[in-house]
């Protein structure tokens, strides 16, 4: 069931598109492509921005200016293939995500198949891209803030794996641990093969904006390791 956020506004498109499902993500109407991350330089080269460098390196591909700053994000308008998108970096911290995304749905008037996060993955190998229509947040807390502002989880994410940081050997769970993984700058290598990451994004956000989410999974979703960057 849509939250009230998105049912003042899903009233009136009703009224304007009754023959266009409200979440189908072919429908018209502007993108919302929101990358997660933290905002300032002490946390730009963490690998829980690996949301904002997607962004950045849409921006650039697609002469988008992210010029426009608010008190909850920075945003760019312009298009990508062919489709109107926002492009926006909330200048929350990942876990107060939502309030930005709250704010910028409501702005831009996006219906919730038109809503794509970008964001980091613990339970993905370090580059390894995955696309989803919708789901759980996983533990991720950006994407919980998120679902619980919008009150749907049927938004399109793109994923990017970090791995999981290993204690003596083994995978942890330790939030302690895995706080200190996400707010540390990967190694080298592991950047090397996140940059390559980044690229297949903005690939996989050009599918979905020309022919949908279920073909960029179809398409991306194979790919079991990342391409060793050349």
């Amino acid at each position: 069931m849509p939250s009230r956020i998105f049912r003042s506004f899903l009233a009136g498109r009703r009224r304007a598109h009754r023959l266009r499902p409200v979440d189908d993500e072919t429908a018209a109407g502007t993108w919302l492509i929101m990358g997660l991350g933290n905002p300032g330089r002490d946390y730009a080269h963490n690998r829980h921005n690996v949301g904002f460098w997607c962004v950045n390196r849409l921006a650039r591909s697609y002469n988008v200016a992210l010029d426009n700053r608010t008190s909850l994000a920075t945003v760019g308008q312009g298009h990508i293939e062919g489709r109107d998108a926002a492009l926006a970096k909330p200048r929350t911290f990942v876990n107060n995500s939502g309030e930005a995304a709250a704010a910028l749905v409501r702005r831009f008037r996006i219906l919730p198949g038109h809503l794509l996060v970008i964001c980091d993955s613990l339970d993905l190998p370090v580059g390894v891209v995955r696309v989803r229509a919708r789901g759980s947040h996983g533990g991720h807390k950006g994407l919980k803030s998120i679902t619980q502002k919008l009150g749907v989880d049927a938004f399109p994410r793109i994923r990017v794996g970090i791995g999981r940081p290993l204690v003596a050997g083994e995978s942890s769970y330790d939030p302690e641990v895995i706080a200190d993984y996400v707010l540390s700058d990967p190694p080298p290598d592991e950047r090397r093969a996140l940059d390559a990451a980044t690229e297949t994004v903005i690939a996989a956000v050009a599918c979905i904006m020309e022919q949908g989410v279920e073909a960029a999974m179809n398409r991306f979703n194979r790919e079991r390791r990342p391409k060793e960057p050349g």
